[in-house]
């Protein structure tokens, strides 16, 4: 049946979305806006002092985390002494540059009987899990290295360890080797880090490429070691994948090249020398560009027959170069050398 029209008119209006006392009564809906901003108020000014509480107390647990990263990175540097070394006409000397507070790159030098086990390492991540993984590895070395094994069954046997033990083991990439310091002869084995460049006195360059896989990656991996002897005058780089993949503005990379060239145009100083003047290279050459991963780099120099001996530095804290600082080595050498002859 149809509606006659005067009803429908007269029928009270329905509106959509809204309640029927607000719309039955306007005046109580704009008492009730008026209200909202009051009510906001007064809840907030309740709420601020116990959110400035717990912002606070996020302060504190902040700085508690940050220093007990420092900590952690100060342990670091400390498990990988010594950072200068001297074993009769051997002087060997490596840094580390973090990308953030810990790093997966390590190094270390050891005292095995009559020679010197010489590691470097980087451990795929970077950060807290990378940081901890390292000492593990460190640790699974070291007490293979004790046994006297060979390098390339060093490798294999803590390799295996790694697979072993966990469920998910880390990749790591890393080159071991056996220093005879009366002999020269250097025994290695290099499971997927760059290989090390071996820069002859008569400037010719070797790349120390025997060995085999990553770690972590297959517990049956076989390995291979091989043998060079470090004659006065060689210089041996040891280094990290993030050092030859550092970026400048123009997204080039450092490259194997400019890390040979660098190491070249300071012939004849010493590891130290060496040392600081190819890692500040790298970060000239980087220039605004952070660094995307740890860079790490570990230098061995067998010092000619007629230079004079230095003493052993031991365990020594070595300072950082910032970028831009100059390394003029010569410079140093000739004034030093006026020095002594004003003296005498």
């Amino acid at each position: 049946m149809i509606t006659p029209v005067t009803e429908r008119q007269n029928a009270p209006r329905k509106l959509p979305g809204k309640r029927p006392a607000l719309a039955a009564n306007p005046a109580a809906e704009g008492q009730a806006r008026k209200q909202a901003p009051a009510a906001t108020a007064t809840h907030f000014r309740e709420s601020a002092p116990l959110l400035k509480d717990e912002l606070e107390s996020v302060r504190r647990e902040h700085v508690k985390l940050q220093q007990a990263i420092y900590e952690a990175a100060q342990i670091q540097r400390r498990l990988c002494a010594p950072r200068e070394l001297v074993s009769g006409e051997f002087e060997i000397a490596g840094e580390i540059f973090p990308v953030r507070h810990l790093s997966g790159d390590f190094f270390k030098v050891m005292k095995l009987d009559s020679v010197l086990g010489i590691t470097v390492g980087d451990i795929a991540g970077k950060g807290l899990s990378a940081g901890i993984w390292q000492a593990h590895l460190m640790d699974l070395i070291q007490r293979s290295a004790r046994t006297n094994l060979p390098p390339a069954d060093v490798v294999t046997r803590v390799n295996r360890e790694l697979c072993r033990d966990q469920n998910e083991p880390p990749i790591a990439a890393l080159f071991f080797a056996r220093l005879d310091p009366e002999s020269g002869e250097l025994v290695y084995c290099s499971a997927g880090l760059p290989p090390p460049l071996l820069l002859r006195r008569d400037r010719s360059v070797e790349r120390l490429e025997k060995g085999g896989p990553m770690l972590g990656a297959l517990k049956e991996a076989k390995y291979e070691a091989g043998s060079v002897c470090l004659d006065p005058g060689d210089l041996l780089l040891a280094y990290s994948d993030g050092l030859t993949e550092c970026r400048n503005p123009l997204d080039e990379e450092f490259e194997m090249e400019r890390l040979t060239a660098a190491a070249k145009a300071i012939g004849g100083a010493t590891a130290n020398q060496v040392l600081f003047s190819t890692l500040g290279a790298v970060l000239d050459f980087a220039d605004t560009c952070s660094p995307s991963d740890d860079l790490t780099l570990l230098v061995v120099r067998r010092r000619e027959a007629m230079a004079p001996e230095r003493p052993s530095a031991g365990n020594k804290e070595i300072s950082r170069p910032r970028r831009g600082q100059s390394f003029d080595v010569r410079s140093r050498q000739a004034a030093s050398e006026a020095k002594k002859g004003s003296a005498s």
